[in-house]
């Protein structure tokens, strides 16, 4: 049996990032470039993958077993209903009573810590579980970061000829690129960010001084989903082997405005 070839040392930990969609996009675009030509990385990336779609299928999860349900909930429901019986209690001398007390109040507090940090692991795997929910919290995060990181855009310009041109050679697609200043939302410029386990152009539009940044790749890669996120609208549509994603802090309507516009200047 032939041995699989091991990736690179100072890629492997890069690997990772790439696969969980933690790199930033100059180092994303690098990643993928180093992985046109080393088979040993490409092929432990697609081991990564591998192992993170098993555990991500239904029979990879771990079901508890009606009894110990039941016996965890007696457990709790008891550590909640504790208390001293009054007929001990006037028994007891009052430093007696107060240790006791401490200890019931210090293993309420534990039992308390420990069912919310259960509570708080289940939300974070329920969540790595659902891809749409995952893609709107990058989306949402990479329009904050482009704003707080005064990285807004890597080309600033207007003029569609500017724009379209610079995103050739960075991506294995051509970016439609329109211009709605007529419709009253400009284009300020584009650049490149990594979402969804890739890298893809963000072409940013201003309206009234909101700032809406707007993702796409080719339809059938990933979907995002329509929804009010941290106060941010995600607005998700498809259209002409694109799949769209605005999002900005500006009001619904306006952004189904942009949507509308965006797509008459297309069709």
């Amino acid at each position: 049996m032939t041995a699989q070839p091991e990736p690179c040392p100072d890629r492997e930990l890069l690997l990772h990032g790439l696969a969980d969609g933690e790199l930033d996009a100059a180092h994303a675009l690098t990643m993928e470039e180093h992985l046109r030509n080393c088979s040993a990385c490409a092929v432990a990336l697609e081991d990564i993958m591998r192992h993170k779609t098993r555990l991500q299928q239904e029979d990879a999860r771990f079901r508890a077993p009606a009894d110990l349900r039941r016996r965890m909930s007696a457990a709790i429901a008891k550590e909640g209903g504790a208390r001293v019986p009054s007929a001990q209690t006037a028994s007891l001398t009052r430093p007696r009573f107060l240790k006791m007390g401490k200890l019931s109040s210090l293993n309420r507090g534990a039992a308390l810590a420990s069912a919310m940090a259960l509570a708080a692991s289940l939300i974070l795997f329920v969540s790595s579980l659902n891809p749409t929910a995952g893609l709107d919290e990058e989306l949402v995060a990479a329009h904050v970061r482009s704003l707080l990181a005064t990285h807004l855009t890597d080309v600033a310009s207007s003029n569609t000829h500017t724009v379209k041109p610079w995103f050739l050679g960075k991506l294995d697609f051509a970016p439609p690129v329109i211009d709605l200043e007529k419709e009253d939302f400009p284009l300020i410029g584009g650049r490149l960010d990594y979402v969804g386990g890739r890298v893809v152009p963000a072409l940013v539009y201003k309206r009234h001084g909101h700032i809406i940044n707007l993702f796409l790749w080719p339809a059938g890669k990933k979907e995002a989903a329509t929804e009010t996120r941290d106060g941010y609208h995600i607005l998700a549509w498809t259209l002409g082997g694109f799949d769209y994603t605005a999002v900005s802090d500006l009001n619904m309507a306006e952004l189904r405005e942009f949507e509308q516009a965006l797509k008459k200047a297309l069709l």
